[in-house]
């Protein structure tokens, strides 16, 4: 009997982890990915000789990965070598600067020296809290297919809803951070974890707050560069029978009486399949770009886009600014920052600037040392960096030469303030807009996180693993259980599970 084939359209994290499982299951499966490196949103920009992750840069929930890579009879730490971060993140105001570490009571300490004993007792509280919601949220929804807000409330049973109710589920994430940080400052720093999907902080639930308690588990850095993880699942995935095609648009999902028959491509060439996971925003579903029959695979959503960015990867001189790993500048303005990208639609004037510093990794082999090291050998003479800020998804319209200059004399401008002087010049950096995230994810307007999680109700409504259309099944950031390396991950799996199940019943 002949295998069950499944074509995968797009080679992001969420494509090949269901093609690597698919394919360890012994399915006949192909994967189309347009650009001639898979990795999807997890992308490397080459300046001059140095790839230069400019992506997400933020690994956490490696769990996910562990549980994958077990799931496909190999390990995950010996097939990717990665390092756990002693200091998360460095956050820095013009005249202050603040460390998050993996070790919460040295957070504790230095909230406290930052900020005051109050502030310290409180900030303890939130780690509690945010850790609650964690608990009782990852069974149900972040591990579980799709829930509906009832069946999830009935899953968390008594002691769970008392959890969530706690934090006032139906207030947003600003209001409660309200309530633990009067210090204005760590307000910014805990309310820019809505950013991770994409968010405003004065928008999105108060149940984003489980974030602070994911990095609280662990960050780890990649060394090969993020680029390493969809790399690795993709060489797996090939030493299990996958087909894996570069260089190649998918044009169109072809179907018959509603049911999936192939993905003809921009060569012309037919890919024949019995079923089909689309790996990508689900956008390009709704707005046909796949075909007048796939408008009705998923609805058209009602919820506005999530963020876009403007970054500029770019190779430097090695800098004597104590840069972590993870960096992040706050100017005092921070709800103009929102204001200006979801109401003015505009780029921010006053943005909060992040910088992955690539070549800068704090560790702590030597457990007798109180401080962590900053590793930048001696011999380097230029470091990696991506720096990103938040910006509207409208890259589906013409770019404002004019916002862009005055935003990027904005960002470095608020690094001089705090000490960092570095400057972009053709020879050093490339940047990357709205305009051009459009192109490179189709339909999305350049938002690199699906839909805004805005509202307490957002949460559930993104569409399942399945579609309308009879063996057609959705994975990625825009879909449950949401964005993020690790989210999407799951939403392949849970794909890729779906699409089993459903096998098994019709055999």
């Amino acid at each position: 009997m002949d295998k069950h084939r499944v074509a995968i359209i797009g080679g992001g994290i969420a494509g090949l982890t269901a093609c690597l499982e698919l394919a360890h299951h012994g399915y006949d499966v192909t994967l189309i990915e347009k650009m001639s490196t898979v990795g999807g949103k997890i992308r490397q920009v080459d300046v001059h000789g140095a790839g230069i992750d400019s992506g997400p840069t933020v690994f956490t929930m490696r769990w996910v990965f562990d549980e994958l890579f077990q799931a496909c009879d190999c390990n995950f730490e010996k097939e990717v070598a990665i390092q756990e971060l002693s200091v998360l993140a460095k956050h820095y105001w013009q005249k202050d600067s603040l460390n998050l570490y993996a070790d919460i009571s040295k957070s504790a300490q230095a909230i406290r020296d930052f900020s005051g004993i109050k502030q310290e007792r409180l900030f303890l509280e939130f780690c509690e809290v945010s850790k609650k919601v964690y608990n009782a949220l990852e069974k149900p929804y972040i591990k579980g297919k799709r829930p509906s807000f009832t069946s999830m409330i009935t899953q968390l049973g008594l002691s769970g809803t008392k959890s969530l109710l706690h934090i006032g589920p139906f207030s947003a994430l600003w209001q409660s951070l309200e309530q633990f940080f009067p210090d204005p400052r760590l307000q910014q720093l805990f309310g820019r974890y809505s950013t991770y999907c994409g968010s405003s902080p004065y928008l999105a639930p108060a149940t984003l707050m489980l974030i602070a308690h994911v990095e609280m588990l662990g960050v780890w850095s990649v060394k090969e560069g993020m680029i390493a993880i969809p790399q690795t699942i993709a060489r797996l995935a090939k030493n299990r029978g996958a087909k894996i095609i570069t260089n190649q648009t998918a044009l169109r999902i072809q179907t018959h009486q509603n049911c999936v028959q192939g993905v003809e491509l921009q060569s012309g060439e037919l890919i024949p399949a019995d079923s089909i996971i689309f790996n990508g925003d689900v956008a390009a579903l709704s707005t046909g770009l796949l075909g007048e029959q796939t408008r009705l695979a998923t609805p058209v959503s009602s919820t506005g886009r999530s963020l876009s960015a403007m970054t500029w990867s770019m190779q430097i001189p090695k800098n004597a600014f104590e840069l972590s790993r993870h960096n992040v500048f706050f100017d005092q303005n921070y709800d103009q920052e929102f204001t200006d990208i979801f109401q003015q639609n505009r780029l921010p004037t006053h943005p909060t600037v992040y910088i992955c510093a690539q070549d800068r990794l704090h560790s702590n082999p030597d457990k007798s040392l109180t401080e962590p090291l900053t590793e930048l050998s001696t011999q380097q003479l230029t470091e990696r960096l991506l720096i990103l800020v938040n910006a509207p998804a409208n890259g589906d319209q013409p770019p404002n030469d004019k916002e862009i200059a005055q935003c990027e004399q904005q960002v470095f401008s608020l690094l001089a303030q705090s000490g960092l002087e570095i400057y972009p010049t053709t020879a050093n950096t490339i940047r990357t807009t709205p305009q051009m995230f459009h192109q490179l994810f189709p339909a999305t307007g350049g938002a690199l996180y699906g839909m805004a999680t805005h509202g307490w109700m957002s949460s559930f409504a993104r569409p399942s693993s399945k579609s309308a259309i009879q063996n057609l099944y959705l994975a990625g950031g825009s879909v449950h259980p949401g964005p993020g390396v690790p989210m999407a991950a799951l939403s392949g799996r849970l794909a890729a599970a779906t699409l089993m199940e459903r096998h098994a019943l019709t055999k």
